[in-house]
């Protein structure tokens, strides 16, 4: 089944950006590898009538980032510890300075030998802290108007130091494993073919 063309509406509603961190250092053992979630985004998705995509951009607010995992560490996670690494989180991004990262995409490359709407690579520029540099997004069919897509974002090339801790021996890896899930199954409001 393919994605019907058409504006597509893009959010929580409809799908999750996670980003995944990993620890680094002589005290990695300390910490945790995180799991958190974008809880405020949104973007459209403008589908061709031949079902090749012709846009895309996605605002992802910076301010509400929250932390859904965290493994490994000496010990679990608390409710507390979730609030201050969000809190640190949006320090170390200048959420207050920065407070939107904004993806915008117009080149799409289907995977080779796919058929209409299985997949590709998806080549934009990525907007975070103030610094725009190019992403590109490795995308995958996961059902029936379902996608997955993920892409590496290194810290350091938007000007981001990297968070760290007890003296520089416990580090947040700088490169972050961003992974979007979506279902393309409803087209914005008063967009798209008539049916």
């Amino acid at each position: 089944m393919a994605v019907t063309p058409g504006r597509h509406q893009l959010g929580p509603d409809h799908g999750r950006i996670i980003l995944r961190t990993s620890r680094d250092g002589l005290a990695a053992t300390a910490g945790h590898d995180l799991t958190i979630e974008a809880t405020r985004w949104s973007g459209v998705l403008t589908v061709n009538e031949d079902l090749s995509p012709a846009d895309l951009n996605v605002h992802i607010d910076m301010g509400a980032l929250v932390v859904r995992e965290g493994t490994g560490g000496v010990k679990p996670l608390s409710d507390r510890d979730r609030r201050e690494i969000a809190v640190t989180a949006r320090k170390t991004l200048g959420a207050d300075r920065y407070p939107e990262a904004v993806l915008a995409a117009s080149t799409f490359a289907p995977a080779a030998g796919a058929g209409d709407g299985d997949g590709g690579e998806i080549s934009g520029t990525l907007t975070l802290h103030g610094e725009t540099r190019p992403l590109r997004l490795q995308v995958s069919q996961t059902g029936p108007d379902r996608y997955h897509a993920e892409a590496t974002v290194v810290q350091s090339e938007y000007g981001i130091k990297p968070y760290s801790g007890f003296l520089g021996a416990l580090r947040v890896r700088d490169a972050v494993q961003v992974t979007v899930d979506v279902d393309l199954s409803q087209l914005a409001d008063g967009a798209g073919a008539a049916q």
